[in-house]
């Protein structure tokens, strides 16, 4: 975040009180709150439906969410010089969600239900985007993108630790991966091709606990940036998967978890395994994997072969979770 962006300011109908920077973004004190001012690489489109699906919450009632700020001309970006885009929105600037406080996650969860709940389809205006998310599709890349990855490793022929540690487990990794895909498909993929279960619905797309804030007693939820068109199950999956590797895959905790967003919001049976399947996935493993290919593999961040390290240690705990979470 460059401190000439600040100078974008001049274009809202704003008063700036103080100016500080935040996590790649500038804080703004203003006489009724706090406001962010952050870049954005999206689509314009995609920030005018972003737009209509924040305000649309907020006419149903739910005030937890973010607000973009419009400009003096009505814009919803600016454009510093270097052609960099920029939006305003409100900021509770409050904590982040503790990820270890069972009665915040809870409470968390209940909010995503209630969330959910006015998150219509209704606000899609044209069949392109009527289509919803192909989560098989979805999956289906992530597992090419694990092929090739393994492809790499068995090619060469001096390795690190780290690769020869991942060499070592690749293997049964990606077979999970690949019967986990087969397995959702089998059981779910014509009824989720059809739409058939619950209701497919906007997801908050990025719902996890640095996106959530608390403030004044009150949780907020930011950054929706990442909304998509898919079912319901995938923002709690997402919490759930985050919250389970930070407490060793505590059954007692997911079922706590599971009863607080059903009590707002039930989950069919189809939902259910659809949750099931995704915590499945060997996500953290890929995201490793990923993270190696991608920022350059002659340096292997020690924080990679530490994530490796407790992922193996606490894969027992996963496929106990996974027995007794949803299918006793």
């Amino acid at each position: 975040m460059n401190d000439r962006a600040v100078s974008l300011l001049e274009q809202y109908d704003v008063e700036i009180l103080e100016t500080r920077k935040g996590r790649d973004a500038i804080v703004c004190d203003t006489p009724s709150g706090s406001l962010i001012l952050r870049e954005y690489r999206g689509q314009k489109e995609r920030l005018t439906l972003q737009n209509k699906l924040l305000f649309q919450i907020r006419e149903q009632g739910f005030m937890q969410g973010e607000v973009i700020l419009p400009t003096k001309d009505g814009e919803l970006y600016v454009k510093d010089r270097e052609g960099v885009d920029y939006i305003l929105k409100t900021y509770p600037d409050g904590r982040e969600c503790n990820i270890l406080s069972e009665t915040e996650l809870e409470e968390v969860v209940t909010l995503l239900a209630k969330l959910h709940q006015v998150m219509p389809l209704s606000l899609v205006e044209t069949d392109t985007e009527k289509q919803e998310h192909s989560v098989f599709s979805e999956y289906e890349k992530k597992n090419r993108e694990l092929a090739r990855v393994r492809k790499y490793l068995r090619k060469k022929s001096q390795k690190n630790g780290f690769e020869l540690a991942l060499s070592q487990v690749y293997d049964s990794f990606l077979e999970q991966a690949l019967e986990v895909t087969a397995s959702w498909q089998n059981h779910l993929g014509a009824t989720l091709g059809r739409s058939a279960y619950s209701r497919c619905t906007y997801c908050h797309g990025d719902f996890q606990y640095h996106n959530l804030l608390y403030k004044d007693g009150e949780w907020f939820i930011i950054n929706f940036e990442k909304f998509i068109l898919d079912y319901p199950v995938r923002d709690l999956y997402l919490l759930l998967r985050k919250v389970m590797e930070k407490n060793d895959w505590s059954i007692e905790l997911g079922k706590k978890l599971l009863r607080a967003y059903e009590k707002e919001s039930p989950l069919s049976e189809e939902g259910r395994l659809d949750l099931y399947f995704r915590l499945s996935y060997p996500e953290k493993f890929r995201k490793i994997v990923n993270c190696y290919f991608n920022t350059g593999k002659v340096f292997v961040s020690g924080k990679n072969v530490e994530k490796l390290e407790k992922i193996l240690a606490q894969e027992n705990q996963k496929q106990q979770f996974l027995k007794e979470f949803l299918l006793s």
